[in-house]
């Protein structure tokens, strides 16, 4: 391909060494660069990529990308303002403009993208469409899968997926869209049709700098979306519904509590965990994505929690607008089990555990909200203390705890560091370890706290008696706390059948 041939999809301010050159690629990673790739130099947390630009001229680079020029090399340089947004620009014009050829549904919320992502995936499989998946856990395309590194990935590798969906005739792709991917320009150029915004909370104060500006990024995906686009809104999440009159997109609404919902949810029933309920259209929709009809049906969820309740409104949106049948969408529900770590039942005998990924305050809300309306005895709490996110984020999240803590009847919390089972970037720190102990003080619950997960795990299984709940709760500090506790259950219980008792590790990702 000559690089005249995708110049034009970019702002290019000024050229140096201009000459014509045929290019094979494009690389942001001077160690991945090959003969005939064009090098674009982006800025980064950590590092600045003009600083590798000789190392990639040197690897066979034939023409740079560039925020400022370098006059020490003599290779083509075209200068824009900002080079990842250039970037995306570049990889969708390279790769030939994929995601306009496909339907594609982007998903972002603080809490839910994973399960939700999954759930819209099962409705249009279940259909009989060929799909794609591209989220936390996985990259999917078609019956082929592959591990995630980033929940959204850079663009050029998200476009090179996107290409090989295409050249994989994949009909429909569902994608996870983080914060940092907005912001950081990841999704630029990706061509959306179906765009949703469930939930926000606080999290990635860090990496935005303030709450403000972690909503104003994530609100991108919906405010940047078209009028010949469809946006699908929680009515019941104040961020959400505000940004109604923020879009061009036509939008559709889904809510449990909101009686104005386009799609509803009514007669829910959590008695056992997992919500049976009716989806209740008042009226016809009529979208440029695709017709919703009104109507009234039930759905029974395989998946449990009061959130899948939500993301499940969120995903038979989707599917309806895909013109997924009712009775796929009832299949799919009913079949899907869930995502690891999200309000995950990993063993459902004598008592129940339940493996959840407790990020932030909105997620504990959500999960704890969940626990209140089940039938059980009492709750056990294992709790890994969240690494490398702050005293702010570990305050908000002990004060969650200490909020639902008499209406589930918590007196004490095991806790852990998992100083064993968590990489450099999750260690705990001091100082969020004694924030989340002083928040347990001063609402007068006991603390239980063990360095090692595995111990931490033992004494909740010592607790758990007839018709309780373990719940293991944690980020990356309890990803282990799963394998740990099924295998000490298969010592504590040799009766147990052991084939059913670790399939929920079967097909794990974290913590095996």
């Amino acid at each position: 391909m000559k690089l005249t041939e995708i110049l034009s999809a970019i702002d290019v301010v000024d050229v140096k060494n201009e000459q014509a050159v045929d290019i094979t690629g494009l690389a942001y990673n001077s160690r991945k660069v090959e003969p005939g790739h064009v090098f674009v130099c982006i800025r980064g947390i950590k590092a600045d990529g003009h600083k590798f630009a000789p190392s990639a001229v040197e690897a066979g680079a034939v023409a740079l990308l560039v925020e400022e020029f370098l006059p020490e090399l003599s290779v083509p340089q075209y200068l824009v303002k900002d080079a990842r947004s250039s970037l995306a620009a570049l990889a969708d014009a390279y790769f030939n403009h994929p995601t306009q050829k496909m339907k594609t549904i982007g998903i972002t919320a603080t809490n839910g993208k994973t399960s939700t992502s999954f759930m819209a995936n099962a409705i249009l499989e279940e259909q009989g469409f060929k799909t794609g998946l591209i989220g936390t856990v996985v990259v999917k395309i078609g019956d082929k899968a592959e591990p995630s590194e980033l929940t959204t990935p850079e663009s050029l590798d998200l476009q090179r997926y996107f290409a090989e969906m295409v050249d994989a005739d994949i009909q429909h792709v569902v994608m996870e869209v983080s914060s940092s991917a907005l912001e950081l320009d990841r999704v630029g150029s990706v061509d959306f049709d179906i765009v949703t915004f469930n939930n926000i909370s606080r999290e990635h104060i860090d990496l935005h700098s303030s709450f403000e500006n972690y909503v104003m990024h994530k609100s991108k995906l919906v405010t940047r979306a078209g009028a010949d686009k469809v946006a699908i809104l929680n009515l019941d999440d104040a961020y959400s519904a505000a940004l109604q009159d923020q879009t061009e997109a036509q939008v559709v609404t889904i809510g449990v509590e909101s009686e104005e919902a386009d799609i509803r949810c009514t007669n829910l029933d959590l008695s056992t965990g997992r919500a049976t309920f009716t989806v209740a259209i008042a009226r016809t929709i009529e979208t440029p994505q695709g017709t919703i009809p009104q109507g009234e049906f039930t759905v029974s969820l395989g998946t449990p929690g009061y959130h899948s309740v939500y993301n499940s409104l969120v995903a038979i949106a989707i599917g309806l607008l895909c013109d997924a049948s009712v009775d796929t969408i009832q299949r799919a529900m009913e079949n899907f089990t869930g995502v690891e770590r999200r309000f995950e039942m990993i063993f459902e005998e004598s008592f129940k555990i339940i493996d959840d990924h407790f990020a932030n305050s909105g997620n504990i809300d959500i999960t704890l909200g969940t626990l209140e309306k089940m039938d059980y005895r009492n709750l056990k709490l294992v709790y890994a203390i969240r690494g490398d996110r702050g005293v702010t984020v570990n305050r908000e999240n002990a004060e969650a705890i200490a909020r639902w803590a008499p209406k589930l009847g918590l007196t004490e919390v095991i806790a852990t560091i998992s100083k064993s089972h968590v990489t450099a970037k999750d260690v705990v720190a001091e100082e969020e370890k004694a924030v989340f102990l002083e928040v347990m003080e001063a609402a007068g619950i006991q603390v239980h706290l063990h360095e090692e997960l595995p111990d931490a795990v033992k004494e909740g299984l010592s607790q758990a008696e007839e018709q309780d709940v373990l719940l293991l709760a944690g980020c990356q500090g309890m990803d282990y706390g799963a394998k740990f506790a099924l295998e000490q259950l298969a010592e504590m219980q040799p009766a147990l059948d052991r084939d059913k008792l670790f399939k929920p590790l079967a097909t794990r990702v974290a913590g095996v």
